[in-house]
Order: C-alpha cells, then structure tokens, then sequence
C-alpha cells in the first residue's frame, strides 16, 4: 500500500478577507528567534475597528449556543456597571452624614441618617456581591456549552472535508489553533465584549461626576493609560504571531507525547528503547518554544508596569488637587470622597476600556482561526439531485484515468491513463510494488479524489454523478491501516453498516464470515466486551484477531463492491488463503477488488492487473500472465523462490 504524507495535499478553502490577516512570512513560519518591531505592521486603526466587526460574529454563534444565557449575562453586566458610581456616591453622603453628626454630638435624629447610609452601603455592596456571583454562573454555563458547540462546529466541518485536507500539514495547523484557541477565545471575545459595555456605563457615570469639579481631572484620568494601551496592543499582536509560528512546533511536541503514552506505539517504543530519544526531542523543542515565550512574556508585563506608574502619577496629581480643594473649604468632606473616589475608578474603568479593546482585538486575531477553519470547503461534493446506483451489482470503468496528488507534482502522476472494467461477479487483484498505484485506483474508486484527467463509470455515468452517500453505501472498503475502534465487539463490527448496529444476528452472521466470531467467544462479555485498552475493562487483541472484526464490518455492508486493500497483512499465509477462499464464496454475483502481496492469495483472482510506475502494464488470469513471461512472471518466481 502506498503512502502519501503530509504535505501532499493543497486543499482549497474560502475564506474571509481579514485586515488582521499576518503576512505569509510569519503564517509560513518564516520569521524565527527572538520577536521584532517589524511584525508590528500589522497594527492600526484599521484592525482595531476590524476586531469591532468581528464582535457580531462570535455574538452570534454565542447567541445560538444559548439566547437564554447571553441575554442574562449582558444584563448583568450592565447592572454591574452602575455599581461604582452608586458605591461613591453613598459612601460622600455617609461621610458627610457623619460629619454632621459629630458637630451636633449625636443630638437626636442625627444618627438615624448614618444608619439609614450604612444600610444603603450594605445593600449596594450585597448587590454588587450578587451581580458578580449569577454573572459568574452564567459565564461558567455559557462557556460549557460554547466550548461544546465549538468542538462540535470543528468535528462536523471536519466530517464534511475531503481526505486531501488531511494529508496536508498547513491544515493540522489550522485545525490545532481551532480547537486549542477558539474554545476559550470565543467566551473570553463575549465576556470582554459585555465587560466593554459595563466598563461604559462605568466611565460615562464617573466621568458625569468628576466633570462637574474639573473638566480637566477627566482628561488627565483618561490621557495616562493611553501608553500601557499602546503597549498592549503591540505585544498582542507579537504574542499572535508567535502562536501562529510556534504551531507546527507545539504539533510536533504533541506528537511526541502521543508516542510515549499511547498504547499503539508502546511496544515498538520500549524495544527500541526510544523513549529517552522522544523525551529529549520533546524537551528540546520545548526549551526553543519557552525561549521564545520569556522573550514576549517579561517585556510585557514590565512596559506594562512602567506605563502603569504613568497612570498611578496622574491619579496622585488628581487626589493633590481634590485634597488642596478640601483644605481651602471649597469641597466638603463628602465632596472629597465622591472626587477621589470617581477619579480613581474613571482612571480604572478608562484602563479598563482600554484593556478590553486591545484584548478584543488580541482576541479576534486567535478566534479567527475557529473562523479560517470552518471556511474551508471541500471540493469533493454529491451534486444536486445526484444520483443512487440502481439494480444489483456495480460495472466499474476507468477509461484514460491519471491522477497527480496536489503538491506532489515533481513526482508525477500516481496513475497514468490507467484504463480497465470490472464487471458485477469478478474478483480482480491488484499487484505491484509499493507507490504503484494499486491504492491510489481504491481512493478514486470509493471518491476520496477526483480524476485528474480522464473518466470514472459507475454502471454508465460518472462517479461525480451520484451521490456519495448512496454511491459509499454500495461499497465496502477494508484498508491495511484499518481502524481499531475503542468500542464493544459489536460495535466495531456494527460500524461497517449503521443501519443494523444493533442487529446482533446481523453481527454475529458478519463476524462467521471473517471468522471474527471464534475470537469474540473467548472474551469475557462476547460481543458487548469492550476492545482495545483505553477504557475500563477493555480487552486488547492480536493484530491478526484484530483484522477478523475489521473483514467482518466489510461483510456486514452486503455492498455491491467489497474492496480490500491488504487488509490481511497480519495474517499467516493459511489463515490469508482460508479467508480470500471465504471471500469468494461470499461475494458471488458481486463485483470484489483486493490488494495483495501474497502471490497464493492473488492467483485465486478471476482477472489480475499489473501495475508499475502508476501505468496498467498486465491484465489476466494467473495462468495466462504466468504464460506471458512478463513482470507478473517475474514476480511471482521471486516470491515462489523464497518458499523453495
């Protein structure tokens, strides 16, 4: 079986057109080491307002997770926002109740105001203690489900992309960013944005109240954050771009610790002794990818220490002046505290409007992956009104089919005008050397790429004709790197034909026909015994026990074409022989295709086809391609030599 790695497949994928969007030097990983001022030219007034029209996007797909939630959640974040005003002006009149009370030494009725104050004061703190708590609790609430329908919006995208978005590494990238980053992005963009409109509710009360001693106290308390701003901005836009270079190295971190703690590769890791080897490589790429976070992280936080001294002089010079107001009896005492107070929490709430933006915008840059993913289109789709193969059996026709992968067009072609029919009741095996071209043929056969010269039929029309769901339900397909799912017996046989998951006699006829039935009786449960070893009480099988329930899902489809692609490797040459005998008996009126390496499997074939190179170089039975002396001759005594 051939393979196609990474790197092969170019996808297309349409996409928004975002101002935000980095250069392709620092998307493709082409800036490294320390970060610079130059990847700062992506910062404007521009992208800020385009964070702002990114904001309706992620309210919406907020909005459809829960309408219930979000409203709730921006109520209270504008109820909050009234707080800080209420607070100052109830603790001025309770000074100034105060006050008044201490000059008529407590004389009667002078306390009952004071009282009246504190309870208010309570009242006001309870309420901002409540507001905070139930916006907490919609916050956790709503950030659940959003996680939820993120992870769901990215597999349900995922399900409908064709399989050369997976063999393409710039799309694992993407992929990763999308569900590490969007999940928490996406609830952090709502709350920052609910967070903006109480933080303006905030500012335009206290900003109301200081003007009204000093037009030019509000300037002051809204001119010092404007640095620590300013900073922020440029060191989101850094921290965005290192994620998107950093990304293939945390993939291939990832990776690594796949390898050590994934049942699937322990076996070959500790007899080679490969894990000091992963490890080292792990902590390796680690040491690059924090060399690069401390180089972000401290200039970060230490300019945005400095700027804020900036912000706390201005409050300082702001606290003189009320003061010095006091002292020369223009204010009274209730006055100072209110000024002080709404100085303090304008120079707050102005910081605070000014954080949430540049985290909005910061954050619109990581959301837009969810954005970039979820545009991606496939390009392999049913037509409308496509058709469902009709009658019983399939003809199959590649006439003059070549085929390049995208990106691997130095290679050349993986078919080259390959051109045969396979008619209903034939059993035809494939035969060449690996990259011939034999599993190529099987992903345009069941539509995994389309073409890229000539024709597929299907009993007469083109593949791209039907649909390819009714087309797919017609065919079963057993790869050699078939899946071993984490399921119960008869689940792992039942996904081979959703319809009759639950159909144990089903099941349990399918697995006969493998002969997955006589390993499913030795397990514990039988067919409700859970397979593999990640899950409790799960029961591991041999690689040959494992190919029985994966032949078996391919009995159970019944379909009109049963393609195997070497899925039999595991097995000795009997237990091979015993199940391609099986197989012929089983699909008699049915057209079957198969690859095979094992030349006493192959000969059982009706029609054999050679492949070399990617071109059909032979075609015929056993015995006439034997006779004809050419390649399949040659290989067949290569391999008859080893047995002699």
């Amino acid at each position: 079986m051939e393979h196609h790695g990474p790197g092969m497949g170019r996808p297309r994928r349409t996409r928004p057109t975002n101002g935000n969007r980095p250069a392709n030097g620092a998307q493709n990983g082409a800036h490294n080491g320390a970060l610079g001022p130059e990847e700062d030219d992506g910062i404007s007034l521009h992208q800020i307002i385009e964070a702002f029209r990114g904001v309706p996007r992620v309210l919406r797909l907020v909005w459809d997770v829960s309408h219930w939630l979000t409203g709730v959640l921006g109520g209270l974040y504008a109820l909050q926002g009234l707080i800080p005003a209420a607070t100052a002006w109830v603790a001025a009149l309770l000074l100034n109740a105060v006050v008044a009370a201490i000059r008529h030494h407590g004389g009667a009725g002078t306390t009952t105001p004071v009282i009246w104050l504190a309870v208010a004061q309570f009242a006001v703190l309870g309420v901002s203690s409540l507001l905070s708590t139930l916006s907490n609790i919609s916050q956790q609430l709503l950030q659940e489900r959003v996680a939820a329908d993120v992870q769901l919006r990215v597999m349900e995208k995922a399900n409908t992309l064709d399989l050369a978005f997976f063999e393409d590494a710039k799309f694992y990238d993407t992929l990763q960013q999308a569900q590490r980053e969007a999940t928490s992005r996406s609830t952090g963009m709502i709350s920052q944005t609910f967070g903006l409109g109480r933080t303006l509710v905030t500012f335009f009360s206290l900003f109301a109240i200081l003007t009204h001693l000093a037009w030019w106290l509000a300037l002051v308390a809204l001119i010092t954050p404007i640095p620590a701003f300013i900073a922020q901005m440029r060191y989101g836009w850094w921290g965005f771009q290192m994620m998107r270079r950093q990304s293939p190295m945390r993939r291939e971190m990832a990776y690594y610790n796949t390898l050590l703690t994934t049942d699937t590769y322990n076996k070959e890791i500790k007899l080679f002794t490969l894990g000091d080897y992963f490890i080292k490589g792990y902590r390796t790429l680690f040491e690059r990818y924090f060399k690069e976070v401390r180089g972000l992280i401290g200039p970060r936080y230490m300019a945005g220490f400095w700027w804020g001294l900036a912000s706390l002089a201005g409050n300082a010079l702001i606290y003189l002046y009320v003061a010095l107001r006091a002292v020369a009896n223009a204010i009274d005492l209730g006055a100072m505290t209110l000024y002080v107070q709404a100085a303090t929490n304008l120079g707050g709430s102005f910081r605070d409007l000014l954080n949430g933006v540049s985290s909005l915008y910061e954050n619109h840059l990581f959301i837009n992956t969810l954005f970039d993913f979820l545009a991606y289109e496939p390009h392999i789709t049913s037509p409308v009104n496509g058709l469902a193969p009709q009658g019983h059996g399939l003809t199959i026709e590649f006439r003059d089919v070549s085929f390049v992968y995208p990106g691997r067009e130095e290679a050349g072609p993986a078919l080259d005008h390959v051109s045969f029919i396979i008619r209903p009741g034939e059993t035809v095996a494939l035969v060449g050397r690996n990259g011939a071209g034999k599993t190529t043929i099987v992903k345009l056969l069941t539509r995994l790429y389309d073409p890229t010269e000539g024709t597929i039929l299907v009993n007469g029309h083109d593949i791209r004709e039907y649909d390819l769901d009714e087309l797919r339900a017609r065919i079963g397909v057993i790869f050699q790197d078939y899946v071993t799912y984490q399921l119960s017996a008869v689940r792992n046989i039942g996904v081979g034909d959703l319809t009759h998951i639950e159909d144990r006699s089903l099941v349990a006829s399918a697995a006969a026909k493998s002969g997955a039935d006589a390993v499913i009786e030795k397990l514990p449960d039988g067919y409700d015994t859970m397979l593999g070893k990640w899950f409790d009480q799960g029961q591991q099988l041999s690689g040959g026990e494992w190919q029985k329930v994966a032949l078996a899902r391919a009995f159970l489809r019944d379909a009109d074409l049963l393609v195997l692609d070497e899925p039999t490797a595991s097995l000795d040459p009997q237990a091979e022989y015993d199940v391609f005998a099986r197989f012929r008996e089983l699909t008699q009126g049915k057209s079957a295709l198969f690859i095979s390496h094992r030349f006493s499997t192959v000969r059982l074939a009706s029609r054999i086809f050679v492949l070399e190179h990617g071109r059909l170089i032979q075609e015929g039975s056993h015995e006439e391609l034997v006779t004809q002396k050419g390649r399949y001759a040659e290989l067949f005594e290569l391999q008859a030599e080893a047995y002699r």
